[in-house]
């Protein structure tokens, strides 16, 4: 196929990181793409925030550019609309916690496999891990975090998936994985929900898609389809 990315190894990490956590950990540094900055990295987009504040916004926006950065193969997260995905999914159910056991007690230190054991909902996590990302820089590097050089907010992104910084609140690992989980979700979802704009991450890696979809006819109870049908192999019959 002519439009098949030119780099086999990023589409075949974008594959198998829809199910494989760690992803900068396994890109490295030298995957990110060399942008300046994430608000010029990308096109300027319409869409207004929700939920994020603008200094939480320009945060969200410079994380995503460098897990995902754009690069000759295609787009970048911000060129897909990831962090409009992320907003969105902050004002729905998921953002609210709506899916999850919010019950206490909850013990952080507990293993993994015992599940999610934090008393934020997703939006209150982001909400407080950004704030105290940019006091870390702040204080590290004097700068917010958006105001960093890629490369500086390269490290800062492997120091938190490492857990090598310490958070007032929030375990770093913990807000890494959320981060770079919505992020993927964002880059893979059907561009209904805001992110993959344009499908770019659908033809990065070849997915064809809901080609198969019959939403529209589900209402029509009593009305004969049109087309005739068309086996996996893609042989059709009229």
């Amino acid at each position: 196929m002519s439009n098949q990315p030119r780099s086999p190894s990023r589409r075949g990490f974008l594959r198998q990181s829809l199910a494989i956590a760690p992803a900068v950990g396994l890109l490295g540094t030298s995957a990110f793409a060399p942008t300046q900055h994430a608000t010029a990295a990308a096109q300027p987009s319409a869409y207004a925030p929700r939920y994020f504040t603008a200094p939480e916004w320009e945060f969200l926006q410079a994380a995503v550019d460098r897990l995902i950065p754009a690069n000759e193969d295609g787009p970048g997260a911000l060129e897909a609309g990831v962090p409009e995905f992320i907003d969105r999914e902050m004002e729905a159910a998921y953002g609210h916690g709506g899916f999850w056991y919010m019950q206490g007690p909850f013990v952080p230190d507990t293993p993994s496999t015992l599940g999610y054991q934090l008393r934020f909902t997703p939006r209150d996590l982001y909400r407080t891990a950004i704030a105290a990302i940019d006091d870390w820089c702040r204080k590290q590097h004097d700068k917010d975090f958006p105001a960093l050089a890629p490369e500086v907010r390269d490290e800062v992104l492997h120091q938190l998936e490492k857990g090598g910084i310490t958070l007032e609140q929030v375990p770093a690992a913990t807000f890494f994985a959320q981060l770079l989980q919505n992020t993927k979700e964002g880059y893979f979802a059907d561009p209904m929900y805001g992110g993959n704009r344009q499908m770019g991450g659908w033809k990065m890696i070849g997915f064809p898609g809901a080609r198969a979809d019959y939403a529209d006819w589900i209402e029509q109870p009593g009305k004969v389809y049109p087309l005739g049908p068309v086996s996996i192999r893609g042989e059709r019959q009229s």
